[in-house]
């Protein structure tokens, strides 16, 4: 049995999808092989704020499994909508990777060490206002293009810098381009950042369940689980400028999120924690009522208002 991949074809997706193909071959000794399929966000150089986000990159992959032209899909799983594909499951979310974001700056600079009025590219509205709330004297560009164009416009000097995911930059091994990389505690990134997630039929397979099994990472999930939940209740897509931060420790599961004005003036944040006990079933629930809480309180203290959240979910 060939166990067939879908994945994007950009550098990045290649990169996480053939290592996810190679655990895949150790776990299930079958040979696998990765399927490219072109999605609206590759194709297309709009902004991801006016293509509306979430789905452009998810759409093509899930329409390629239901049709059966491959057996799983790889997603970065920041780029998944939050609303069940009928006939189609998360099978599994392996370890998370590094969360961060990384600036990437000429001349070796942090973000506090770029000079006035330099020019910061990124094509998320999350990052974007980030920025302009914490250095407001600086410029913004909105680019596309994947990580080695975006890297290559600082190393040209028609940027001054760019912030990309530092998992998506040590996926690539272009983890030295990174002149900074920002604290979470200051810096949420978007729900689900650096975690991948793969996306199979909803029916049995005795072989790919039981690989599946295998690379799931259970805390993992359940963080991403809550991050995706805070967009869920919010009903909001990745072009809403909103960070998320879940965090497993010692008995305790930490949720904190932050929905900020497009132009980086004002900023809501709502933060929650729960003991992780019960049965099974009751653990697994916990990552819906930690995000439903966030989420509730974000609304209650005005997030609809501050901030464009539609989107596709």
């Amino acid at each position: 049995m060939v166990i067939r991949v879908g994945t994007r074809g950009s550098a990045l997706a290649l990169a996480q999808s053939g290592q996810i193909a190679e655990r895949l071959r150790k776990i299930t000794g079958s040979p696998v092989e990765l399927v490219t399929v072109l999605t609206e966000g590759d194709h297309s150089t709009e902004s991801l704020a006016s293509l509306g986000g979430t789905g452009v990159f998810a759409s093509a992959l899930r329409e390629s499994l239901i049709a059966g032209d491959c057996d799983l899909v790889v997603h970065s799983l920041k780029d998944l909508p939050t609303a069940v594909h009928p006939g189609l499951r998360i099978a599994a979310v392996p370890k998370r990777a590094d969360a961060r974001d990384a600036l990437c700056a000429r001349d070796g600079l942090g973000l506090h060490d770029l000079q006035a009025g330099a020019v910061v590219g990124t094509g998320s509205p999350r990052r974007a206002a980030q920025l302009r709330a914490a250095r407001p004297e600086l410029t913004v560009a909105d680019i596309r293009g994947n990580v080695d164009t975006r890297l290559g416009r600082v190393a040209e000097g028609d940027l001054d810098a760019v912030l990309l995911a530092a998992a998506g930059l040590e996926r690539l091994g272009r983890l030295d381009a990174t002149t900074e990389l920002l604290a979470l505690s200051d810096w949420p990134t978007a729900p689900g950042q650096g975690a991948l997630a793969i996306e199979s039929r909803d029916e049995p397979s005795s072989t790919l369940d039981s690989a599946f099994a295998s690379l799931d990472h259970s805390s993992s999930r359940l963080a991403v689980q809550a991050e995706r939940e805070v967009l869920a209740r919010l009903e909001a897509g990745c072009a809403a400028p909103i960070g998320a931060t879940a965090e497993l420790d010692d008995g305790m599961f930490f949720l904190t999120a932050t929905v900020y004005a497009p132009d980086g003036g004002r900023s809501i944040t709502s933060s929650h924690a729960l003991v992780i006990d019960g049965t099974a079933a009751e653990r697994a629930r916990h990552p819906f009522e930690l995000g439903a809480r966030v989420a509730d309180e974000l609304l209650s203290l005005g997030a609809a208002e501050l901030a464009p959240l539609g989107g596709q979910r």
